[in-house]
């Protein structure tokens, strides 16, 4: 792989050091590493393989010279910076949500899709963390017999919701143990012993934006225009990793033990047959690292095309920044 220069927009967020700490992990040939920041930020150091780097402030002029940009923002940022990176002549490999949608931006899953990320035109748009997480679990089916349909339920990670979500997790079980009122700022109620099925804001058809994600990224990852979703998105007092219930219809019977050698020979993913005595993941157990992993497929017992499966998967990690770096990684490579 030839050495590049990178830049991380966004470096001083919790998505944006998790890139750092993955570009470092996978030891990427970088010739000069770019930390991007508010102003605020600028001037401040990072660690990054044991050498201190300059913090610059996000601005066009910090652009020149890059031939990859990691975007860690928000959507609105996103649209400001993104062609300030492209006019630059860097690629952009985007985590937020604005892009994910345009026919003209390559949606990648690297693992699944990842020749379309070859057709892009300066922008490659990283997929919603449950998306990638339940496509990951499924992709090897798909392959074997095309899906027409998911029925998933996601149980959600409150570090979903950034540092707040963290932090205020943290803070209410402090408040319940000191027999203290519970404080809530972040979520809509409470979320320590409590879970709340209701993420994003309302969609327009009596689900969330986050609830539809799975069909309309699912559509694009897998090449596949019939497929539908149905999805309910919870939030439970998990600090990392988000896990997911799927059901899905190929058109094609597939059996559980077909199921099983797929799913255990896709890249990325691990089934899971006995684990410390139990067939089934825990998002502790998939913590800070980049695995899928895969148990409990069994047949449903509404459908006989039907499979039903249990997933969990780091949602900072696989389902943002590490997937952003395999997308790097494979257009050096190739």
């Amino acid at each position: 792989m030839k050495a590049v220069n990178v830049a991380v927009l966004g470096a001083t967020g919790a998505v944006g050091q998790e890139m750092l700490k993955v570009l470092a992990e996978y030891d990427i040939p970088i010739n000069r590493l770019v930390p991007l920041a508010s102003a605020r930020s600028a001037g401040k150091y990072i660690d990054f393989k044991g050498e201190k780097v300059m913090i610059l402030e996000a601005k066009e002029e910090n652009f020149q010279g890059l031939d990859f940009v990691l975007g860690a923002v928000e959507g609105e940022q996103s649209q400001v910076y993104a062609p300030m990176g492209v006019k630059a002549g860097a690629v952009y490999i985007d985590n937020s949500s604005a892009f994910r949608l345009d026919p003209d931006v390559p949606l990648v899953v690297p693992e699944i899709n990842g020749e379309d990320a070859f057709n892009n035109k300066g922008i490659i748009a990283n997929p919603n963390c449950c998306t990638i997480i339940a496509l990951m679990a499924v992709a090897a089916l798909h392959k074997l017999s095309a899906i027409k349909t998911i029925n998933a339920c996601t149980y959600q990670a409150v570090s979903g919701a950034g540092q707040a979500g963290i932090a205020e997790l943290e803070r209410q079980m402090k408040n319940i143990a000191n027999g203290e009122e519970v404080e809530v700022k972040t979520f809509a109620t409470q979320i320590a012993m409590n879970v709340i099925p209701f993420i994003d804001a309302p969609y327009g058809n009596d689900y969330t934006k986050e609830e539809m994600k799975m069909q309309n990224e699912g559509r694009r990852i897998l090449h596949n225009e019939e497929l539908k979703v149905n999805c309910t998105c919870v939030r439970v007092p998990v600090m990392r990793s988000h896990s997911i219930a799927i059901t899905l219809r190929t058109e094609e019977k597939i059996s559980v033990e077909d199921a099983q050698k797929a799913i255990a020979a896709f890249p990325g993913v691990k089934l899971i047959e006995d684990y410390q005595g139990r067939c089934y993941p825990t998002p502790l157990d998939t913590t800070d690292q980049d695995l899928v992993w895969v148990g409990r497929i069994r047949e449903d017992l509404c459908d006989e095309k039907g499979l039903t499966l249990w997933c969990c998967g780091d949602q900072i990690r696989k389902g943002a920044a590490s997937n952003a770096v395999q997308i790097l990684k494979k257009l050096i490579e190739e």
